[in-house]
């Protein structure tokens, strides 16, 4: 048995069992992994809180007592019904147990789940479970386009509401990392919209697309009002806490919107202080000396052709990781020299 793969996936999670009466969840995405195991142990068990339905074990403790996995997987429920066992795998080897396990599956009525963390294709575990035909192999990668596109379509439809198409572009561009956290994004989007027929980018905007909750504001604030040496020193700090740069070029994305948003305010008749105001969430005090900087030094059509640019940058970043960091702080660096050009 190999890992399972597309539509394979989709369809074990909504029937699991069968003639895989085990599953190993495992992945970079740990809130796909999640996601799955949850879903799987829910339409695997009658009540998920019957500590008698559901045994929880720690993969640590097993590498101790590797029979105990065995046993808890041909254990028959004090009241009858159907069981589950759910394993996190931990630091040490569990190869042992699932060997066990494999050579003797789970009793009819019961499914056993073990979860594992981003392990490479040499991994003993993975390769075990990659091999034993009584084990479904379930990998967890990030989202793709149409992954992200199918998940905010769900939760928009659930929550009773549309999305326009230019939202939902957007949207889609700030999410994928995580499927926890991008639904967890959207159903917050979903209940700010609560009430309205529609989301629109404005809603995106207001909810999703902060760029200061990730902390890099001084990164972006100091690219857009033309201050290079300061994107230097700030990028490298980032990098130093371990930021990623798609994430930096993410954030960057967010705030051209806001920018722009802003600018075309401004260029309408507003004052500074007017288009500034009209930030959400409220920019805090310390960035807004920068943030009239930059809209001063970028005119609307700039800033369009500047969210082409870190749009492409994410997407760029994302499909070739080897290259982000050059290709995010190439792209900051000339963002930088553009805002103090006076063309």
């Amino acid at each position: 048995m190999t890992a399972l793969k597309g539509a394979e996936i989709e369809s074990y999670v909504a029937r699991p069992g069968g003639k895989y009466g085990i599953a190993f969840i495992y992945g970079p995405d740990s809130g796909l992994v999640r996601e799955r195991a949850d879903a799987i142990i829910a339409k695997s068990v009658d009540d998920i809180k019957d500590p008698f339905s559901l045994a929880r074990l720690e993969g640590d403790a097993l590498a101790d007592m590797p029979s105990r996995l065995v046993e808890e997987a041909h254990t028959i429920p004090l009241f009858g019904g159907r069981r589950a066992v759910l394993v996190a795998a931990g630091s040490r080897s569990i190869v042992a147990a699932v060997e066990m396990l494999a050579a003797a599956p789970p009793a009819k009525d019961c499914m056993v789940v073990i979860t594992g963390g981003d392990l490479a294709r040499s991994s003993p575990l993975r390769a075990l479970a990659e091999k034993e035909k009584a084990i479904a192999a379930i990998p967890c990668y990030a989202d793709n386009e149409r992954d992200i596109a199918r998940l905010i379509d769900d939760e928009m439809r659930q929550a009773g509401l549309t999305i326009t198409s230019e939202a939902r572009e957007m949207l889609a561009s700030l999410l994928g990392s995580d499927r926890l956290g991008s639904r967890s994004e959207i159903r917050k989007l979903a209940m700010y919209a609560h009430g309205q027929k529609q989301v629109d980018i404005d809603d995106v905007l207001a909810v999703v697309a902060d760029a200061s909750a990730l902390g890099l504001d001084a990164i972006i604030d100091s690219a857009f009002a033309g201050r290079a040496s300061e994107v230097e020193t700030q990028l490298a700090k980032a990098r130093s806490a371990g930021t990623r740069s798609d994430v930096i070029a993410l954030s960057a994305l967010r705030q051209v919107f806001a920018l722009h948003r802003a600018r075309l305010a401004m260029e309408a008749g507003e004052s500074a202080d007017m288009a500034i105001g009209g930030f959400r969430p409220p920019l805090h005090f310390r960035r807004k000396s920068l943030v009239e900087a930059a809209l001063r030094a970028w005119t609307a059509s700039k800033l369009d052709r500047a969210m082409m640019q870190f749009s492409d940058a994410v997407l760029d970043a994302r499909k070739r990781p080897a290259l982000a960091d050059a290709i995010v702080e190439r792209l900051l660096l000339a963002t930088a020299q553009q805002a103090r050009r006076r063309d």
